[in-house]
């Protein structure tokens, strides 16, 4: 049986990204420059609620799985989050993922 690899934060970033830059290509944000770590959710792409859940969905479809704790995500001492960076999706996946 082989162990489990985990998947290398840069790569999960660059699919990150990608899920990112194919869900808001069409969007008028106003945001200038190229998505990237600190790039924020809500306040620089404009994401709303409904778009969090889509995304969220991207995720587990791209990294084929449905079962994530993105409750532990999306949530803070029982609060939603208001925003989240990229860099904390990338975070939260590289301690949750592994192929």
């Amino acid at each position: 049986m082989e162990p489990a690899v985990r998947l290398e934060e840069q790569t999960i970033l660059q699919d990150i990204v990608m899920i990112l830059q194919e869900m808001t290509s069409d969007w008028d944000t106003g945001f200038i420059g190229g998505i990237g770590p600190e790039t924020r959710l809500v306040h620089d792409l404009g994401c709303e609620s409904i778009d969090v859940v889509q995304f969220v969905v991207a995720i587990e479809e791209r990294f084929k799985r449905r079962n994530l704790p993105i409750e532990k995500l999306l949530m803070v001492d029982d609060r939603y989050v208001d925003d989240l960076r990229v860099a904390e999706v990338v975070a939260f996946l590289h301690r949750h993922l592994s192929t």
